[in-house]
């Protein structure tokens, strides 16, 4: 993943209401969520919730599927795998290294 790329994630989860509906998609895991759904839940207009689905879907964090007239949304888990590898990766460098032989032992 690059910065840009990393940018353009974390810029479309920094809305509460994209990061509600994103919540929603990830909850729903495989199986996903209509936009009509989406926008019960929330309390959302659908033109609103549309203009949020876009911009996650833009950010590449969101796949939709059209099964006949309804649209279902899901979280796109690679790219979330691949954010939080990002995050690991250049953000936490050795703080977040998980391997106890590197860590102190309290006395």
């Amino acid at each position: 993943m690059t910065d840009e790329e990393a940018l353009a994630s974390f810029a479309a989860l920094a809305q509460e209401h994209r990061l509600a509906a994103f919540r929603r998609m990830v909850r729903a895991g495989e199986d996903g969520v209509s936009a009509g759904t989406i926008a019960e839940e929330l309390g959302l207009p659908p033109s609103s919730l549309s203009f949020h689905l876009k911009e996650l879907g833009g950010a590449g964090l969101v796949k939709q599927e059209r099964q006949h007239r309804t649209i279902l949304y899901r979280a796109d888990f690679t790219a979330v795998d691949d954010l939080v590898g990002y995050l690991l990766a250049n953000c936490c460098e050795d703080a977040c290294d998980p391997s106890p032989q590197d860590k102190e032992t309290p006395k």
